[in-house]
């Protein structure tokens, strides 16, 4: 990726933090497999690397004031992965749980969920609940996790609903807009999302956030995931404050004082 002149971490950081900050970041977290086998190492051993890059990256983000920080941990089409590597994906999401609970709780993040949560076992399911649940009223940033997720799956879902209320009498589907949607999705309730990152080198958004990326700016980074750290999204934070959001505007029309609120955002 583009990146900024060289700075120190700490520079990078107080500079990050002076400029508007995206209110929504999600990440595709790529690269665990291949950060093993490139050490000769078994897959897993990248994804467990990897638990320490969420780790660092969830402290930065609430450290620098960012509202929501969605990680695409597993996918709807994970399932498919070997047995043996889902088995330990599914190990490592319940110890994540576990020992990051303090961290959470003491933070005031609330932490939140997104996606076929049902799917998982119960070993997972239920530390997840339980956090879920006791960092409800917490009122510092949302960490979301989107596990068992899929963005079509989620569309499919929510046209069903919407299919199901207009059925019942409750909607016109005449008058359906985007709002209407938006309230079935299971990101309902965060901010927009204004950047999505992907590490690993790939440049694709591979089935995450596809309603909720429509406007948001891309950043794509030869990082594996267990390679970023704070200093890879302090730079990605750094190239998407550098760019002009014109929501389908003018460089004038953004720059104009009595420009939608959505366009300066």
């Amino acid at each position: 990726m583009d990146r900024p002149l060289t700075v120190l971490p700490t520079a990078l950081e107080a500079q990050v933090k002076a400029r508007p900050l995206p209110r929504h970041v999600g990440i595709i977290m790529d690269g665990n497999g291949r950060w093993a086998e490139l050490r000769g190492q078994p897959r897993l051993e990248g994804h467990r690397e990897g638990s320490v890059s969420v780790r660092e990256v969830t402290r930065a983000a609430r450290r620098l004031g960012v509202q929501a920080l969605t990680l695409y941990a597993f996918s709807s089409q994970n399932w498919a992965r070997p047995p043996e590597e889902v088995a330990g994906l599914m190990e490592l999401l319940r110890e994540y749980l576990e020992s990051e609970r303090a961290e959470i709780l003491d933070n005031g993040i609330r932490l939140n969920a997104i996606g076929e949560v049902d799917k998982l076992p119960r070993y997972v399911r239920e530390p997840l609940e339980r956090l879920r649940a006791d960092s409800a009223h917490n009122t510092g940033m949302v960490l979301t996790l989107a596990l068992s997720y899929g963005g079509r799956e989620e569309l499919l879902r929510a046209a069903r609903d919407l299919a199901q209320a207009a059925a019942r009498g409750e909607l016109d589907p005449a008058h359906l807009d985007a709002d209407d949607l938006e309230s079935r999705l299971w990101t309902a309730g965060l901010p927009p999302v204004d950047l999505i990152v992907r590490t690993s080198g790939e440049q694709r958004i591979s089935n995450f956030l596809l309603w909720q990326l429509a406007y948001a700016e891309l950043c794509f980074t030869d990082a594996l995931w267990p390679d970023f750290r704070t200093e890879e999204f302090l730079r990605c934070l750094s190239q998407y404050q550098g760019r002009e959001r014109r929501f389908g505007l003018t460089s004038a029309q953004v720059n104009r004082d009595d420009t939608p609120q959505r366009a300066k955002a």
